[in-house]
């Protein structure tokens, strides 16, 4: 017979050895990802599972091995997790993996039991949905009366209860099979029967610190992707965005031109059908700098035809070392856009777009800077939001999701003599980068 005070503190630090593998297994990506995978393949399933059976046979042996260290024990809380989690038949092959040092030593009965318990908890598993697993706690409720009132009032069948009994009963059955075969099976055993209650309970108690600690970080890992998704959709939304009096001016010059210039009007047709493709189609989220310039090479194009070659002149001061450099994919157009727009139009003679890049340090810069009227003066906070127009609020917004702080957008303007956008950004990508 085990001291009394031997198996009270055993069941404290089984609960501790518990709270430490779960939160040391919760630190491996690895593990995540195998743990948390909807469909898994026959080899994943068996790292995940070594991940289990490595340092919990282990445990075993050591119980086995080192006297009164009995917490490090814990083969039937690992079967019932496993077979709540992964099925039956990996529960099953678990239980004989985590038996072998016990039936070493003579515990020949330990197979056998451990091989039902991850069949019972296997089957419990695949019955109940995953949600109900995860969410399982050995607490009844807040309070107890106020879950007995409630289901007196209206009754329902309590899935969490039927795991919390079914996994105290195979403990039950557990310290029975123990008491009539000893030194076949082991078994915290406890002359007090509060105390074997305790042992009793010490079984759910040792499954729901596990699933709590692993549900805890499934969720962030949800809240994560989820986040990701938001940001993905709306740099979607912002990248697909195209100004309709753009499009609506550009048909109007294809039609101006179609009789008299046939040929420059196919040409602006074929550009104005790069720009829309590039637009609608899922493009990744960085592109190097000269794919960039590329697309803005048409969008300039069409313009130039619009206004004038006489009316609109671009130059480029491009440092070859920046080309290949990634940059968030339509990034210039809108800040063009801009400067044409906002810039150049209202002026009668037109003006002059200047593209530069450069490297700085370990991050690029690039600008795009115009002749034009410039920004009609506002004040500072105004001017910071919004910029001269949706594109620049557009790239603004783009950057900080991307590049948090590390980003720099600056806005600089003199009226009557132009304005010039400069944006810094990492030349690296960041993490969230794809």
């Amino acid at each position: 017979m085990i001291d009394q005070k031997l198996i009270l503190i055993t069941l404290l630090v089984k609960l501790g050895v518990a709270a430490s593998v779960s939160s040391a297994l919760a630190r491996s990506r690895t593990f995540q990802r195998l743990l948390f995978a909807e469909h898994r393949a026959t080899r994943q399933t068996m790292a995940l599972l070594a991940f289990f059976l490595v340092p919990l046979t282990l445990g075993v042996w050591v119980r086995l091995t080192v006297r009164n260290f009995l917490a490090a024990d814990l083969s039937f809380e690992t079967v019932t997790l496993i077979g709540l989690l992964v099925g039956p038949g990996w529960a099953m092959l678990s239980g004989l993996v985590l038996a072998f040092p016990a039936v070493i030593r003579g515990e020949y009965l330990a197979p056998p039991f451990l091989c039902a318990v991850g069949l019972v908890s296997g089957l419990f598993g695949a019955w109940v949905e995953k949600e109900e697993i995860w969410s399982f706690t050995p607490f009844v409720d807040l309070s107890v009366y106020r879950w007995v009132r409630r289901n007196l009032r209206k009754p329902k069948f309590d899935r969490q209860i039927l795991l919390l009994v079914l996994i105290a009963g195979m403990e039950v059955a557990h310290d029975w099979l123990s008491k009539r075969y000893p030194h076949r099976l082991f078994a915290l055993d406890a002359d007090a029967l509060w105390l074997q209650v305790l042992v009793w309970l010490c079984a759910p108690m040792v499954v729901a610190i596990s699933l709590k600690m692993w549900n805890a970080l499934r969720i962030e890992l949800k809240l994560e992707e989820q986040k990701r998704l938001v940001l993905e959709a709306r740099l979607d939304a912002l990248q697909r965005q195209i100004n309709p009096h753009f499009l609506f001016n550009t048909l109007n010059s294809i039609g101006s031109l179609v009789r008299f210039r046939p040929d420059l009007a196919r040409e602006m047709i074929i550009k104005l059908a790069n720009l829309l493709r590039a637009l609608l189609k899922d493009h990744d989220t960085y592109v190097p700098l000269r794919d960039e310039l590329s697309f803005t090479d048409d969008y300039l194009d069409i313009e130039v035809v619009r206004f004038g070659a006489e009316k609109l002149k671009v130059v480029k001061e491009l440092d070859p070392g920046t080309l290949d450099v990634l940059v968030p994919s339509i990034l210039l157009q809108p800040l063009i856009e801009n400067s044409i727009k906002h810039g150049l139009e209202p002026r009668i003679q037109g003006g002059t777009i200047t593209l530069r890049s450069r490297m700085q340090g370990d991050s690029v810069v690039v600008e795009v800077e115009d002749d034009g009227v410039g920004i009609v003066l506002k004040p500072p906070s105004a001017l910071d939001r919004g910029g001269a127009g949706i594109g620049m609020k557009n790239v603004r917004e783009r950057l900080e999701v991307l590049y948090g702080n590390r980003a720099r957008f600056t806005v600089v303007s003199r009226p009557g003599r132009g304005t010039l956008v400069s944006i810094e950004i990492p030349a690296d990508l960041p993490e969230m980068g794809s």
